[in-house]
């Protein structure tokens, strides 16, 4: 799976109250197609299932500013949020995520220093099907078909019906060249349908079962893709862990960043370059169960020096007894 950030996103209108913030935002639109301005492409077969990731996956979101978490944090810089995506819901097949905002990002997007969201979000490398959301950033050079943070009405930028934009394909904010563009393409696709169907190209189309199959082998080859680099990432944080280099209680926090793309070579060169922070203490188990075994109490060394016998044959006496 490659994670996915989607730096330039177009825009539905919310329809927000001027210099009001919106406490639900779209994060995606109507699948199962997803285009992007910049030609990129992905698949939204099952939004509920995207929506579940979030919730099973039980922490909130971070929203920021041009995508700090993922440009600056990578760096080691400062990258804080100015929202927390709370909660996910589908509404007419799109994303829409609830954000509790902090004063920085109510400021930006009620002064309107910020009109559009961008989401990250993880998607399988052959399908390209989202799979789940990892973060939002607040920008102003939008790629997606998105809803503005701050539009302050949809009458005038919306004037076209929108059952006939939604019939078409299209998104509230469309031109009217849009609507040609997609009225001919409309009638194009028709005229090709009819043809295709009274004399169908058995070069172009397979049956069904056969796509069937080969549908089914990506997805099995996708998961255990998946499951091989989950199993690299607990390998290496379980090493990092029994060198010292990390505390057993970041785990949680080095995992996440290691599922990033690019994530887990970046952790190895951290980890090769770290100190030791968490040395052997020489309590473990061993040492304590050793040492239970073969410490003898004041009279029992009394009776080594009686016997002429040495601590560690006595205490070798002593477990066998104990085995008895």
């Amino acid at each position: 799976m490659t994670l996915t950030n989607l730096a330039h996103i177009t825009a539905l209108a919310l329809n927000a109250e001027a210099d009001q913030v919106p406490e639900w935002i779209q994060l995606l639109p109507a699948g199962p197609e997803v285009s992007g301005r910049d030609g990129r492409e992905w698949l939204v077969p099952n939004p509920e299932a995207v929506v579940s990731a979030f919730r099973e996956n039980g922490g909130d979101l971070p929203v920021d500013f041009e995508h700090a978490t993922q440009v600056k944090g990578d760096k080691g810089e400062a990258a804080p949020a100015v929202g927390w995506i709370k909660d996910m819901e589908v509404r007419d097949g799109q994303v829409w995520a609830r954000v509790e905002w902090n004063e920085a990002g109510r400021t930006a997007i009620a002064t309107k220093g910020y009109r559009y969201v961008s989401p990250v979000f993880k998607a399988t490398k052959v399908a390209k099907t989202i799979t789940r959301m990892v973060s939002a950033g607040l920008t102003n050079q939008p790629n997606l078909q998105l809803a503005a943070l701050n539009s302050e009405g949809d009458q005038e930028d919306n004037a076209m019906d929108k059952a006939i934009l939604e019939a078409l394909g299209l998104s509230e904010g469309a031109s009217e060249t849009d609507v040609l563009t997609a009225i001919n393409k409309m009638k194009t696709d028709t005229d090709t349908a009819m043809n295709r169907a009274e004399n169908p190209d058995a070069t172009k189309f397979v049956p069904r079962a056969d796509l069937d199959l080969a549908l089914n082998k990506v997805k099995t080859f996708e998961k255990a893709e998946a499951d091989r680099e989950e199993e690299a990432v607990n390998t290496v944080i379980d090493a990092a862990i029994e060198d010292g280099k990390i505390a057993p209680a970041s785990r949680d926090f080095y995992v996440a960043a290691c599922r990033a793309e690019g994530g887990l070579e970046s952790f190895k060169k951290f980890i090769e370059a770290s100190p030791v922070i968490a040395g052997d203490s020489g309590l473990n188990d061993k040492d304590v169960t050793a040492q239970n075994k073969t410490a003898l109490s004041e009279e029992e060394l009394a009776t080594c020096r009686a016997l002429g016998m040495s601590e560690e044959d006595f205490a070798a006496a002593k477990a066998e007894d104990a085995k008895e």
